[in-house]
Protein backbone atom coordinates (compact mmCIF):
# COMPACT_ATOMS: atom_id res chain seq x y z
CA UNK A 1 0.00 0.00 0.00
CA UNK A 2 1.11 2.99 -0.76
CA UNK A 3 0.38 5.61 1.90
CA UNK A 4 -0.14 9.98 1.74
CA UNK A 5 2.13 11.80 3.70
CA UNK A 6 0.71 13.19 6.95
CA UNK A 7 2.17 16.65 6.71
CA UNK A 8 -0.47 16.95 3.76
CA UNK A 9 -3.95 15.40 5.31
CA UNK A 10 -5.74 16.83 7.88
CA UNK A 11 -6.83 13.37 8.88
CA UNK A 12 -5.25 9.98 9.36
CA UNK A 13 -8.63 8.55 9.52
CA UNK A 14 -12.07 9.06 8.28
CA UNK A 15 -14.46 6.41 9.54
CA UNK A 16 -18.03 6.35 7.47
CA UNK A 17 -21.02 4.74 9.72
CA UNK A 18 -23.57 5.20 12.62
CA UNK A 19 -22.61 6.51 15.98
CA UNK A 20 -25.98 4.85 18.54
CA UNK A 21 -26.08 6.08 22.46
CA UNK A 22 -25.80 2.80 23.74
CA UNK A 23 -27.65 1.73 26.89
CA UNK A 24 -25.75 -0.53 29.72
CA UNK A 25 -27.75 -2.30 32.57
CA UNK A 26 -24.26 -3.24 34.50
CA UNK A 27 -24.69 -6.49 35.90
CA UNK A 28 -28.35 -6.81 35.24
CA UNK A 29 -30.36 -7.71 32.65
CA UNK A 30 -32.17 -5.11 30.07
CA UNK A 31 -35.25 -6.86 31.26
CA UNK A 32 -34.83 -6.37 35.21
CA UNK A 33 -32.65 -2.92 35.07
CA UNK A 34 -34.12 0.15 36.17
CA UNK A 35 -30.74 2.20 35.45
CA UNK A 36 -28.70 2.32 32.46
CA UNK A 37 -25.17 3.41 32.12
CA UNK A 38 -24.94 5.64 29.22
CA UNK A 39 -22.07 5.92 26.32
CA UNK A 40 -21.48 6.36 22.76
CA UNK A 41 -20.78 3.50 20.24
CA UNK A 42 -20.74 2.05 16.90
CA UNK A 43 -18.24 -0.50 14.26
CA UNK A 44 -16.99 1.72 12.25
CA UNK A 45 -16.48 5.37 14.62
CA UNK A 46 -15.19 2.65 17.78
CA UNK A 47 -12.28 2.58 14.87
CA UNK A 48 -11.78 5.75 14.82
CA UNK A 49 -11.86 6.64 18.31
CA UNK A 50 -9.69 4.21 19.15
CA UNK A 51 -6.87 5.32 16.67
CA UNK A 52 -7.57 8.65 18.69
CA UNK A 53 -7.70 7.90 22.29
CA UNK A 54 -5.17 4.83 22.41
CA UNK A 55 -2.71 5.80 19.36
CA UNK A 56 -3.07 10.00 19.60
CA UNK A 57 -3.97 9.66 15.68
CA UNK A 58 -5.88 12.52 14.29
CA UNK A 59 -9.47 11.03 12.95
CA UNK A 60 -12.90 12.08 12.23
CA UNK A 61 -15.85 10.83 11.77
CA UNK A 62 -19.02 11.10 9.11
CA UNK A 63 -22.39 10.34 9.86
CA UNK A 64 -25.48 12.12 10.38
CA UNK A 65 -27.55 12.74 13.83
CA UNK A 66 -31.14 14.64 14.40
CA UNK A 67 -31.03 17.68 16.12
CA UNK A 68 -32.45 16.85 19.57
CA UNK A 69 -31.16 16.62 22.85
CA UNK A 70 -30.24 12.94 22.10
CA UNK A 71 -28.18 14.24 19.31
CA UNK A 72 -26.88 16.48 21.10
CA UNK A 73 -25.81 14.00 24.04
CA UNK A 74 -23.88 11.99 21.30
CA UNK A 75 -22.21 15.01 20.14
CA UNK A 76 -20.53 15.33 23.66
CA UNK A 77 -19.54 11.81 24.01
CA UNK A 78 -18.14 12.04 20.76
CA UNK A 79 -16.51 15.47 22.00
CA UNK A 80 -14.75 13.54 24.80
CA UNK A 81 -13.58 10.77 22.87
CA UNK A 82 -11.74 13.29 20.88
CA UNK A 83 -12.79 12.59 17.37
CA UNK A 84 -13.60 15.62 14.98
CA UNK A 85 -16.93 15.79 14.15
CA UNK A 86 -16.70 18.61 11.02
CA UNK A 87 -17.75 15.95 9.12
CA UNK A 88 -21.57 15.42 11.06
CA UNK A 89 -24.67 16.10 9.69
CA UNK A 90 -27.80 17.41 11.29
CA UNK A 91 -31.42 16.82 10.33
CA UNK A 92 -34.03 19.04 11.81
CA UNK A 93 -36.37 16.65 14.62
CA UNK A 94 -40.09 16.05 13.43
CA UNK A 95 -40.62 16.28 17.58
CA UNK A 96 -41.56 12.70 17.64
CA UNK A 97 -39.15 10.89 15.24
CA UNK A 98 -41.94 10.27 12.63
CA UNK A 99 -39.14 11.12 9.85
CA UNK A 100 -35.35 10.76 11.11
CA UNK A 101 -34.06 9.98 14.85
CA UNK A 102 -30.81 8.30 16.88
CA UNK A 103 -29.85 4.59 17.22
CA UNK A 104 -30.16 3.15 20.55
CA UNK A 105 -28.59 0.03 21.43
CA UNK A 106 -29.36 -2.25 24.54
CA UNK A 107 -26.21 -4.58 25.17
CA UNK A 108 -26.16 -6.76 28.37
CA UNK A 109 -22.72 -8.09 29.13
CA UNK A 110 -22.69 -11.93 29.25
CA UNK A 111 -21.00 -13.97 31.77
CA UNK A 112 -20.14 -17.82 32.03
CA UNK A 113 -22.65 -19.78 30.13
CA UNK A 114 -25.05 -16.76 29.41
CA UNK A 115 -24.26 -15.00 26.05
CA UNK A 116 -24.25 -10.84 25.75
CA UNK A 117 -27.30 -10.00 24.44
CA UNK A 118 -27.75 -6.46 21.83
CA UNK A 119 -31.11 -5.16 21.12
CA UNK A 120 -30.77 -1.77 18.90
CA UNK A 121 -33.54 0.57 18.43
CA UNK A 122 -32.16 2.42 15.35
CA UNK A 123 -34.89 2.73 12.37
CA UNK A 124 -34.99 5.55 10.36
CA UNK A 125 -31.95 6.77 12.17
CA UNK A 126 -30.51 9.82 10.23
CA UNK A 127 -27.37 7.86 9.14
CA UNK A 128 -29.86 5.04 8.09
CA UNK A 129 -30.88 7.87 5.65
CA UNK A 130 -28.10 9.06 4.29
CA UNK A 131 -27.76 9.53 0.48
CA UNK A 132 -25.49 9.90 -2.34
CA UNK A 133 -24.35 13.36 -2.77
CA UNK A 134 -25.12 14.10 1.14
CA UNK A 135 -21.48 14.29 1.73
CA UNK A 136 -18.83 16.48 0.25
CA UNK A 137 -16.15 13.85 -0.25
CA UNK A 138 -13.69 16.19 -2.38
CA UNK A 139 -13.35 18.15 0.81
CA UNK A 140 -12.56 15.55 2.88
CA UNK A 141 -10.18 13.41 0.51
CA UNK A 142 -8.67 16.42 -1.56
CA UNK A 143 -9.17 19.88 -0.23
CA UNK A 144 -7.92 18.29 3.55
CA UNK A 145 -6.80 14.80 3.07
CA UNK A 146 -7.09 12.00 4.93
CA UNK A 147 -4.22 9.03 4.56
CA UNK A 148 -7.05 6.34 5.47
CA UNK A 149 -10.59 5.74 5.09
CA UNK A 150 -13.09 3.16 6.76
CA UNK A 151 -16.27 1.55 6.68
CA UNK A 152 -18.12 -1.75 7.56
CA UNK A 153 -20.78 -3.82 7.07
CA UNK A 154 -22.93 -2.68 9.40
CA UNK A 155 -23.47 0.51 8.33
CA UNK A 156 -24.32 -0.67 4.83
CA UNK A 157 -26.60 -2.75 5.89
CA UNK A 158 -28.41 0.02 7.58
CA UNK A 159 -30.50 1.17 3.91
CA UNK A 160 -30.34 0.33 0.12
CA UNK A 161 -28.86 3.99 -0.14
CA UNK A 162 -26.30 3.36 2.73
CA UNK A 163 -24.18 1.12 0.43
CA UNK A 164 -24.33 3.48 -2.86
CA UNK A 165 -22.88 5.96 -0.09
CA UNK A 166 -20.07 3.89 1.08
CA UNK A 167 -19.02 3.05 -2.83
CA UNK A 168 -19.43 6.91 -3.22
CA UNK A 169 -16.84 7.27 -0.56
CA UNK A 170 -14.57 4.59 -1.28
CA UNK A 171 -14.29 5.69 -5.25
CA UNK A 172 -13.99 9.23 -3.68
CA UNK A 173 -10.88 8.34 -1.65
CA UNK A 174 -9.70 5.80 -3.93
CA UNK A 175 -8.92 8.60 -6.60
CA UNK A 176 -7.21 10.80 -3.93
CA UNK A 177 -4.41 8.21 -3.32
CA UNK A 178 -6.48 7.39 0.21
CA UNK A 179 -6.47 3.45 1.58
CA UNK A 180 -9.43 2.03 1.84
CA UNK A 181 -10.27 -0.17 4.54
CA UNK A 182 -13.26 -2.49 5.05
CA UNK A 183 -14.92 -4.46 7.96
CA UNK A 184 -17.59 -7.19 6.84
CA UNK A 185 -18.86 -7.16 10.22
CA UNK A 186 -22.01 -9.37 9.73
CA UNK A 187 -25.16 -9.12 11.43
CA UNK A 188 -28.10 -11.36 11.20
CA UNK A 189 -30.60 -8.87 12.56
CA UNK A 190 -29.87 -6.21 9.83
CA UNK A 191 -30.13 -8.81 7.25
CA UNK A 192 -32.59 -10.77 8.24
CA UNK A 193 -35.88 -8.63 6.78
CA UNK A 194 -33.69 -7.39 3.04
CA UNK A 195 -32.38 -10.74 2.31
CA UNK A 196 -30.57 -12.59 4.62
CA UNK A 197 -26.86 -13.98 3.43
CA UNK A 198 -27.25 -14.38 -0.25
CA UNK A 199 -28.19 -10.11 -0.42
CA UNK A 200 -25.51 -9.36 1.91
CA UNK A 201 -23.01 -11.26 0.06
CA UNK A 202 -23.89 -9.35 -3.42
CA UNK A 203 -24.26 -6.22 -1.52
CA UNK A 204 -20.29 -6.92 -0.22
CA UNK A 205 -18.87 -8.00 -3.45
CA UNK A 206 -19.58 -5.09 -5.20
CA UNK A 207 -18.41 -2.73 -2.58
CA UNK A 208 -14.83 -5.40 -1.61
CA UNK A 209 -13.79 -4.34 -5.04
CA UNK A 210 -12.94 -1.18 -3.84
CA UNK A 211 -10.99 -1.84 -0.98
CA UNK A 212 -7.21 -2.02 0.11
CA UNK A 213 -7.69 -3.65 3.04
CA UNK A 214 -10.17 -6.26 4.49
CA UNK A 215 -11.84 -7.32 7.88
CA UNK A 216 -13.56 -10.44 8.47
CA UNK A 217 -14.26 -13.40 10.89
CA UNK A 218 -14.81 -16.61 9.77
CA UNK A 219 -19.06 -16.31 9.52
CA UNK A 220 -18.42 -12.70 8.11
CA UNK A 221 -16.56 -14.26 4.93
CA UNK A 222 -19.05 -17.08 4.73
CA UNK A 223 -22.45 -14.95 5.22
CA UNK A 224 -21.35 -11.59 3.55
CA UNK A 225 -19.03 -12.75 0.93
CA UNK A 226 -19.92 -16.28 0.38
CA UNK A 227 -16.47 -17.54 1.03
CA UNK A 228 -16.66 -21.08 3.02
CA UNK A 229 -14.28 -21.64 5.88
CA UNK A 230 -13.12 -25.38 6.23
CA UNK A 231 -12.35 -27.46 9.29
CA UNK A 232 -14.64 -25.23 11.53
CA UNK A 233 -17.19 -27.05 13.15
CA UNK A 234 -20.63 -25.33 14.37
CA UNK A 235 -19.64 -23.57 17.07
CA UNK A 236 -16.73 -21.75 15.65
CA UNK A 237 -14.15 -23.25 17.85
CA UNK A 238 -11.40 -24.16 15.23
CA UNK A 239 -8.74 -21.40 15.42
CA UNK A 240 -6.59 -23.10 13.00
CA UNK A 241 -4.18 -20.69 11.06
CA UNK A 242 -3.86 -22.90 8.25
CA UNK A 243 -7.45 -22.77 7.63
CA UNK A 244 -7.49 -18.89 7.49
CA UNK A 245 -4.72 -19.13 5.33
CA UNK A 246 -6.27 -20.66 2.31
CA UNK A 247 -8.99 -18.42 3.48
CA UNK A 248 -7.76 -15.37 2.57
CA UNK A 249 -5.45 -16.77 -0.21
CA UNK A 250 -9.33 -17.39 -2.02
CA UNK A 251 -10.04 -14.26 -1.03
CA UNK A 252 -7.18 -12.20 -2.39
CA UNK A 253 -7.35 -14.27 -5.73
CA UNK A 254 -11.04 -13.33 -5.85
CA UNK A 255 -10.10 -9.86 -5.46
CA UNK A 256 -6.86 -8.09 -7.12
CA UNK A 257 -7.32 -4.75 -5.54
CA UNK A 258 -6.49 -6.28 -2.34
CA UNK A 259 -3.56 -5.44 -0.43
CA UNK A 260 -3.95 -7.20 3.08
CA UNK A 261 -6.76 -9.34 4.78
CA UNK A 262 -7.21 -9.82 8.52
CA UNK A 263 -9.41 -11.79 10.70
CA UNK A 264 -9.69 -11.40 14.57
CA UNK A 265 -9.33 -15.27 16.68
CA UNK A 266 -11.67 -15.94 19.07
CA UNK A 267 -12.68 -19.01 20.96
CA UNK A 268 -15.40 -18.94 23.34
CA UNK A 269 -15.06 -21.44 26.11
CA UNK A 270 -17.94 -19.31 28.10
CA UNK A 271 -19.16 -16.08 27.92
CA UNK A 272 -16.05 -14.37 30.40
CA UNK A 273 -13.61 -16.53 29.15
CA UNK A 274 -11.48 -16.87 25.46
CA UNK A 275 -8.98 -17.16 23.52
CA UNK A 276 -8.07 -14.58 20.87
CA UNK A 277 -5.18 -13.90 18.46
CA UNK A 278 -5.24 -12.78 14.94
CA UNK A 279 -3.95 -13.51 11.41
CA UNK A 280 -3.65 -11.43 8.12
CA UNK A 281 -2.16 -12.06 4.70
CA UNK A 282 -0.54 -9.76 2.07
CA UNK A 283 -0.20 -11.74 -1.49
CA UNK A 284 3.37 -11.98 -0.12
CA UNK A 285 3.15 -13.47 3.48
CA UNK A 286 0.46 -14.95 5.50
CA UNK A 287 1.24 -13.96 9.49
CA UNK A 288 -0.15 -15.21 12.52
CA UNK A 289 -0.12 -13.31 15.49
CA UNK A 290 0.40 -13.65 19.03
CA UNK A 291 -2.25 -16.24 21.10
CA UNK A 292 -4.17 -15.13 24.23
CA UNK A 293 -5.26 -18.41 26.39
CA UNK A 294 -7.92 -17.96 28.84
CA UNK A 295 -8.16 -14.03 28.17
CA UNK A 296 -11.05 -12.71 30.77
CA UNK A 297 -13.54 -10.78 28.84
CA UNK A 298 -15.34 -7.88 30.80
CA UNK A 299 -17.51 -6.46 27.82
CA UNK A 300 -16.58 -7.94 24.08
CA UNK A 301 -18.65 -5.07 21.53
CA UNK A 302 -16.32 -3.44 20.15
CA UNK A 303 -12.67 -6.09 20.62
CA UNK A 304 -12.83 -6.75 16.82
CA UNK A 305 -13.20 -2.83 16.15
CA UNK A 306 -10.28 -2.33 18.50
CA UNK A 307 -8.28 -5.01 16.49
CA UNK A 308 -8.66 -3.03 12.86
CA UNK A 309 -7.80 -0.10 14.84
CA UNK A 310 -4.69 -1.42 16.47
CA UNK A 311 -3.74 -2.99 13.22
CA UNK A 312 -4.38 -0.11 11.06
CA UNK A 313 -2.28 2.20 13.49
CA UNK A 314 0.49 -0.49 12.86
CA UNK A 315 0.41 -0.02 9.12
CA UNK A 316 0.12 4.03 9.22
CA UNK A 317 3.59 3.66 11.35
CA UNK A 318 5.03 1.23 8.66
CA UNK A 319 5.81 -1.04 11.72
CA UNK A 320 5.78 -4.19 9.56
CA UNK A 321 3.47 -6.48 8.97
CA UNK A 322 4.10 -8.80 12.08
CA UNK A 323 3.80 -5.90 14.61
CA UNK A 324 0.92 -4.25 13.56
CA UNK A 325 -0.44 -7.76 13.58
CA UNK A 326 0.74 -7.00 17.24
CA UNK A 327 -1.04 -4.27 17.72
CA UNK A 328 -4.40 -5.54 16.95
CA UNK A 329 -4.51 -8.89 19.22
CA UNK A 330 -3.10 -6.50 22.31
CA UNK A 331 -5.29 -3.46 21.23
CA UNK A 332 -8.42 -5.55 20.65
CA UNK A 333 -8.05 -8.24 24.03
CA UNK A 334 -7.34 -4.84 26.14
CA UNK A 335 -10.42 -2.69 24.96
CA UNK A 336 -12.64 -5.97 25.75
CA UNK A 337 -11.56 -5.82 29.94
CA UNK A 338 -13.11 -2.44 30.12
CA UNK A 339 -17.21 -1.67 29.51
CA UNK A 340 -18.72 0.33 26.37
CA UNK A 341 -17.64 -0.15 22.78
CA UNK A 342 -14.95 1.90 22.82
CA UNK A 343 -11.00 1.54 24.08
CA UNK A 344 -10.01 2.99 27.46
CA UNK A 345 -6.44 1.60 26.91
CA UNK A 346 -2.84 3.22 26.33
CA UNK A 347 -0.79 2.84 24.01
CA UNK A 348 1.86 2.16 27.20
CA UNK A 349 -0.61 -0.87 27.97
CA UNK A 350 -0.90 -2.17 24.52
CA UNK A 351 2.65 -2.07 24.18
CA UNK A 352 3.19 -3.68 27.67
CA UNK A 353 0.49 -6.40 26.50
CA UNK A 354 2.90 -6.87 23.31
CA UNK A 355 6.02 -7.50 25.47
CA UNK A 356 3.99 -9.99 27.11
CA UNK A 357 4.21 -8.15 30.37
CA UNK A 358 2.54 -9.32 33.25
CA UNK A 359 -0.46 -7.81 34.84
CA UNK A 360 0.59 -6.33 38.36
CA UNK A 361 -0.76 -3.17 40.00
CA UNK A 362 0.80 -0.81 38.71
CA UNK A 363 1.44 2.24 41.27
Amino acid sequence: MKLRGSATCRFDLVALGEVMLRFDPGDRRITTTRTFEVSEGGGEYNVARGLRRCFGLRTAIVTAFADNPLGRLLEDLIMQGGVDQSYVLWRPYDGIGRGTRNGLNFVERGFGVRAAVGCSDRGRSAASELEPGDVDWKRIFEADGCRWFHCGGIFTALSASTAEVALEAMSAARSAGTVVSFDLNYRPSLWAAIGGPEAAAATNRKLVESVDVLFGNEEDFSAALGFELEGVDESHTNLDPVSYQRLHEAVLAAYPNLSLVATSLREAHTATINSWSGVCSTREQFVVGPRLNGLEILDRVGGGDSFASGLIFGLLQQSGIETALAYGVAHGALAMTTPGDTSMATLAEVEHVMHAGAARIVR
